[in-house]
């Protein structure tokens, strides 16, 4: 087990900083300093190991908005607070699931469920937050919520990250208000 945590730390940290197509299993094998032979018993192919990195990425990102948003009183503010701190961690390169999807996403069906997945969980947890909330329609207001995180996200990429942050929140609220006000007409 230590050798596939060594060889999926390593993986995800190049897959992450460099995307999936430019790493090789022959890098992997370097940053992990597992054998090759060893890392293959591990992963039998590239796309095993893309899929465990995606899934591994999804435990870790929604352990850690879910944790961050836990202990703050306003759920979907804290949301966006919670991106805003992601956007300004180093080494932030955007979305994973998202970047995966555009280099292997045409190409791996396996790639394609573990992203749908992760965007289908982010969606429940949104819509969640969203009947907490008491919105009239918590599937809508889900939705639009998580196209402003995957909209911030991307943007946060090429922009002033702050910037993408704070304009997301701002919506994300009104959407909010808006949803809550349907509520008492």
């Amino acid at each position: 087990m230590e050798h596939a945590e060594r060889v999926l730390g390593a993986a995800g940290d190049l897959f992450y900083r460099r995307g999936v197509r430019a790493v090789g299993m022959d890098e992997v094998r370097a940053a992990s300093g597992v054998s090759l032979k060893r890392l293959y018993q591990c992963y039998p192919s590239k796309e095993a190991l893309v899929v465990a990195y995606l899934e591994r990425r999804d435990e870790r990102w929604m352990s850690s908005l879910t944790g961050y948003v836990a202990d703050r009183p306003d759920p979907i503010p804290a949301v966006f607070e919670w991106l805003e701190r992601w956007f300004g961690e180093d080494g932030f390169r955007g979305c994973g699931f998202v970047n995966a999807y555009g280099e292997l996403g045409a190409d791996s069906a396996a790639v394609r469920d573990v992203v749908r997945r992760h965007k289908e969980r982010l969606r429940a947890y949104l819509r969640g937050l969203a009947e907490e909330a008491g919105a009239a329609d918590a599937g809508l207001l889900a939705e639009q919520l998580l196209v402003l995180i995957d909209g911030a996200t991307a943007v946060a990429m090429v922009s002033p990250r702050e910037a993408a942050a704070a304009a997301a929140r701002a919506a994300g609220l009104a959407a909010a208000a808006l949803t809550a006000s349907d509520e008492s007409a």
